[in-house]
């Protein structure tokens, strides 16, 4: 493909499987034909053609991961196809796993065995998405397996049933259009359409001609990149988003508007016109109601949900309901899929857009081996597919101004005079500019905040940003200040409400005989504030005015949407309602907490959920930063200038060396299974950092031997004599970023030798772990 690849991800796109099923202990050898083969199989007859099935079988080791053949009886060579889910003997065991690819002959020197049943004909696994899995597992130096299991959903046969029955009910060509069932070779071939002529972002910024919608007029080269997407081209963007709501979409069975964010429905044009143009897209977000907006956006567009139209893809839904919208995409019975983290390896047929949202939030990042952030996933995804791809979010992530500064990808921004036209006012209330109120400038909540809150509760609801759930999630010893921890675990303690004893955050452990540890006492103050707190002060200075809560742990969870009249709306990132006609003001509390983080991308992190509350306020509003936050994000979010901070930071990190300037691996567990991983690498120019023990955030902190996976003794839980018996290391491994591939597979072949050999100890790799970006 004739496209520069994003930096990091070279080689990436086009990752050769490991060839010959050779199992281990066995060499490989010229193949052997059918008939040698057949006469092995104990009686069972064999397919006359194309009797070897080549399977990716769901084996945890490392050293295992690699395609094993099979004999395919004659009475499974119909099912038996490219994609399908099948059981099959190793060793003593029956093994799941998926036929990959029908061969004539085996490189096997060795007997082989029929395979025991086929699961399902579905062929729930398309060549694409095995070819993304692999690529996905290279770069995270990850198993095949392991993403294969993050990839396809379980099986869910009632509701392959339902599809199958309605597919021939309905006969309609949609529903009976097959995923491609070649072989392997297929997987490795035929993408999808280049690029454009003018490189690998294509110079859609002056492309003239075409159509655009009015939701992208706003951006400098918004329209022209849509015109791309519809005439079938690949452009790539990272995209700064504008503020405010689009109250003219329709609830669903009403004629009445339901307040959508102005993203979602810039959103819904870009899919529109993909689809439009004979493509599918795929919209990945960060939770399950940034979804319903974009559906909502969807509709209003005349994308429907149901056959022919958009389907959702979530985890959370369940087994059944996230199976049937996969099913529903891999028959091409729905050309959009839009859904959370799950759905960024949704098999949508005939693939042209791919958006993601937010690519900072964490739920975008997988926590399950190989730990593939959906960012990453999609921009190979986009590459491998010749596909458009679109990254948007209310901040601007350094990894995605990376993708601008290699020019991999182009901006997409409204001009400064269109900005200001649309954000409110923004004001920073640090201590500095606090100084004339005197010792009334350290509270909480200072006059100057609490005075704009009663103004603007005259014109309509007003917003309160509070960086912590619960009521007080972290307290002190009230002499000393000494942290409160946990006897047990030595998590922090917090108070779920005003009259409750102090509950570890970790185990969940009442500590209600607490005494300090340095000095005894048994009385605690509050050294964070959860949004429950906030809400019982609020309601307590502003008598009269309904107070609503937004957060995962409030009584009444996270509010979608909140009507246009008088009300304190106080919610924790992420958790902020969309407000009819806007807020008239919104506060940003605790900005020292919210920026104070210790990890590389606090600011980042932090100027993104006060931009995104802040986009919720009306035009003519105004929004008040309380608190000394770090300057940098507190000047940007003055700015509203999200893509200058970004570049900085970007700047920054690479005069130091850090990410994404360079690649980096963290390698943790006990220090002498994390130093011998470490020394098989031995890749140069690498740069080894550390080992240094980490705190374990677990309930069990310390081990006594290995893990139970590796054969040794289980793990125990921490008492005081076990606290410094043995605690957990990290070593960090940094290169530059031409070595992220051969550094990844070097750490894979180091976890393939340590699992064959049964090292003792434990020992987990995660490459670009998140803490680092």
């Amino acid at each position: 493909m004739d496209q520069d690849a994003l930096p990091g991800l070279e080689g990436a796109a086009v990752t050769a499987p490991p060839r010959g099923g050779a199992r281990p202990g066995k060499r490989s050898s010229p193949a052997r034909s059918s008939a040698e083969a057949g006469a092995e199989t104990g009686g069972v007859p064999i397919a006359a053609r194309l009797p070897v099935a080549r399977l990716a079988l769901d084996l945890q080791p490392a050293h295992l991961d690699r395609p094993y053949d099979y004999l395919v009886p004659a009475s499974m060579d119909g099912e038996a196809q490219p994609g399908v889910r099948v059981k099959a003997r190793f060793g003593r065991q029956e093994v799941a796993g998926f036929v990959v690819a029908r061969l004539a002959e085996s490189d096997h020197d060795g007997r082989l065995v029929p395979l025991k049943r086929v699961v399902s004909p579905e062929q729930v696994l398309t060549p694409h998405v095995l070819r993304l899995c692999r690529a996905v597992a290279a770069r995270y130096g990850g198993t095949l397996a392991d993403v294969l299991r993050l990839a396809v959903p379980p099986r869910h046969a009632r509701v392959e049933r339902e599809a199958a029955a309605a597919a021939s009910a309905s006969e309609t060509p949609s529903a009976s259009k097959a995923p491609s069932g070649g072989q392997e070779e297929d997987a490795e071939n035929g993408v999808g359409p280049e690029g454009g002529e003018d490189g690998p972002a294509g110079n859609w910024s002056t492309d003239p001609g075409g159509t655009g919608t009015s939701a992208w007029a706003p951006y400098e080269g918004g329209e022209a990149f849509l015109r791309r997407v519809l005439g079938g081209a690949a452009p790539r963007a990272v995209w700064s988003a504008l503020p405010g709501a689009d109250d003219t979409i329709p609830a669903s069975g009403s004629g009445t508007g339901v307040p959508v964010p102005r993203w979602a429905t810039a959103v819904a044009a870009a899919v529109t016109a993909c689809v439009a143009g004979g493509r599918g897209a795929l919209v990945v977000v960060p939770d399950g109601r940034d979804v319903a907006r974009v559906r909502a956006a969807l509709d209003a567009a005349g994308i429907l949900a149901g056959a022919g139209g958009h389907v959702r893809l979530i985890a959370d839904d369940g087994p059944a309901p996230r199976y049937r919208a996969y099913l529903a995409a891999l028959r091409g019975e729905a050309g959009v899929v839009v859904g959370t983290r799950a759905a960024m390896f949704a098999p949508v047929q005939d693939l042209g857009l791919v958006v993601l949202w937010g690519d900072g939030e964490e739920t975008l990042c997988e926590p399950h081996a190989p730990y593939p952030h959906a960012r990453d996933v999609l921009a190979i995804r986009a590459e491998q597919a010749g596909a458009a791809f679109l990254l948007g979010a209310p901040g601007r992530t350094v990894q995605a101004q990376g993708m601008l500064a290699s020019g991999w990808a182009r901006e997409l921004a409204p001009a400064r005079a269109m900005l200001r036209a649309h954000t409110p006012r923004v004001r920073a209330l640090t201590s500095v500019e606090l100084a004339r109120d005197g010792a009334a400038a350290a509270a909480r909540l200072p006059s100057v905040a609490w005075r704009a809150a009663r103004d603007a509760l005259r014109h309509g609801p007003v917003l309160v940003q509070v960086p912590r759930g619960g009521y007080l999630p972290v307290v002190a010893c009230s002499r000393c200040r000494t942290a409160a921890r946990c006897a047990t675990c030595h998590g922090p303690l917090g108070l779920p409400r005003a009259d409750a004893s102090p509950q570890c955050t970790w185990c969940g452990r009442m500590a209600g005989g607490w005494s300090c540890t340095e000095c005894g006492w048994t009385g605690l103050r509050s050294v964070r504030v959860g949004s429950a707190r906030t809400a019982e002060e609020l309601g307590r200075a502003f008598t009269g005015v309904p107070v609503r809560l937004s957060a995962a742990s409030a009584p009444t969870g996270v509010l979608d949407t909140v009507p246009g009249e008088p009300a304190l709306v106080v919610a924790t990132p992420g958790a902020e309602p969309v407000a009819s006609g806007g807020y008239a003001a919104v506060l940003l509390l605790d900005a020292a907490v919210m920026s104070g983080g210790t990890h590389l991308a606090a600011g980042t992190e932090a100027l993104g959920r006060w931009l995104a509350a802040a986009a919720l306020a009306r035009p003519d509003g105004q929004v008040l930063l309380v608190g000394d936050g770090a300057p940098g994000p507190s000047q940007a979010l003055v700015r509203w200038d999200p893509g200058g901070f970004a570049a900085r930071e970007l700047e920054e990190r690479t005069a130091l060396g850090l990410p994404p300037a360079v690649r980096v691996a963290a390698v943790t567990g006990d220090r002498d299974a994390v130093g011998a991983v470490v020394e098989r690498v031995g890749l140069t120019g690498q740069n080894v950092l550390g080992p240094v023990e980490v705190e374990d955030p677990s309930p069990a902190p310390a081990r006594r031997g290995p893990d139970p996976g590796t054969g040794g003794r289980a793990r125990q839980a921490a008492t005081p004599e076990l606290l410094d018996v043995v605690r957990p290391v990290r070593t960090v491994l940094r290169v530059p970023l031409d070595q992220g591939d051969e550094l990844a597979r070097r750490l894979r072949a180091s976890m393939a030798v340590r699992s064959a050999r049964r090292e003792r100890g434990s020992a987990r790799i995660r490459l670009d772990p998140e803490e680092m970006l």
